[in-house]
């Protein structure tokens, strides 16, 4: 993980600043975006990613909770008025995910694991769904990957976590990154 990421890091670094630069061009606020995140066993870390909303979006939020289209704790709108332009395109690529790179060289998450939950979800969390908190969290995982992973019922996102943390090796992990770079190619990441 420690390898991948910081190779990652370095090879990925023109693709940094481009997309550092059309954030900037294309609202007001940081390029990065940085949030607290739930990892293994509950520890609580600070998860970097591109900015891909407005700079007060985790304000908007409470007025947006009533359009909520996922089920359980996660919170998904179909077309988020609170994603900017150059958003849309680096959610659909999966760009806005690079910056984790630096959790990965971190230590604070692995290239392929379970999603990290925000702390006021996993405080809802049956005593079934905190079994995702058993693995190190990821960049990609079985839900990242899924076809239809807008539509899939938040419990069936907690049993492919936990499908992982049962099935987790080398060979699970390789699959699931080339079906990362796979969709990240068709841009079908959000």
């Amino acid at each position: 993980d420690i390898i991948a990421s910081f190779f990652a890091l370095i090879i990925l670094s023109p693709i940094f600043l481009i997309t550092a630069i059309a954030i900037k061009v294309d609202s007001k606020g940081p390029a990065f975006y940085s949030q607290m995140r739930v990892g293994k066993n509950g520890k609580l870390f600070r998860v970097y990613k591109f900015r891909s909303m407005c700079q007060d979006a985790d304000e908007k939020r409470a007025e947006l909770q009533k359009f909520n289209e996922r089920s359980g704790p996660a919170f998904k709108i179909t077309n988020d008025p609170r994603i900017t332009r150059v958003g849309k395109f680096i959610r659909t690529t999966c760009i806005d995910e690079l910056p984790q790179c630096i959790n990965i060289l971190r230590g604070d998450m692995s290239v392929v694991g379970p999603r990290p939950p925000l702390p006021n979800e996993v405080i809802q969390y049956t005593d079934y769904q905190k079994k995702r908190l058993e693995a190190v969290p990821g960049l990609t995982c079985y839900w990242q990957v899924s076809k239809n992973k807008n539509d899939i019922e938040f419990d069936d996102w907690v049993a492919l976590d936990v499908k992982y943390i049962q099935e987790q090796s080398l060979w699970v992990d390789l699959k699931l990154i080339l079906k990362t770079v796979a969709l990240v190619f068709r841009a079908n990441g959000e």
